[in-house]
């Protein structure tokens, strides 16, 4: 891998960790709200209809789908600056078969671990 290929990568998995750190601000700043929203004052929390409590409940679990999905891509992403910061010679180096991984893959998912 040439010198520019791994600042590519670097640069690539930076702004992936950036977004996906936004994207789970965003879920928490919506969590906060709707904490907010519960302590309102309203004396009733049960929708005004069974079926908008049934889209309360699926929002709520495909947000704790998401962030359980999007928390475990950033382990992911932390994991390959941390190889390429401190192990450069095993970034990019498939841990199944000891060989490159092709940067093609790496520039699609650069925390990829297998070729």
């Amino acid at each position: 891998m040439t010198q520019a290929q791994r600042k590519h990568l670097e640069s690539r998995l930076l702004q992936e960790r950036d977004r996906i750190t936004r994207l789970l601000a965003q879920y928490s700043d919506r969590s906060e709200a709707e904490d907010e929203q519960d302590e309102s004052g309203d004396l009733s929390k049960m929708p005004l209809h069974m079926a908008d409590q049934g889209t309360d409940t699926m929002q709520q679990e495909l947000g704790a789908v998401m962030i359980d999905r999007e928390s475990a891509t950033l382990a992911e992403i932390d994991a390959a600056l941390q190889r390429m910061y401190q192990e450069p010679d095993s970034f990019g180096i498939c841990e199944q078969t000891g060989k490159p991984i092709p940067f093609e893959r790496l520039d699609i998912v650069p925390w990829a671990r297998t070729c």
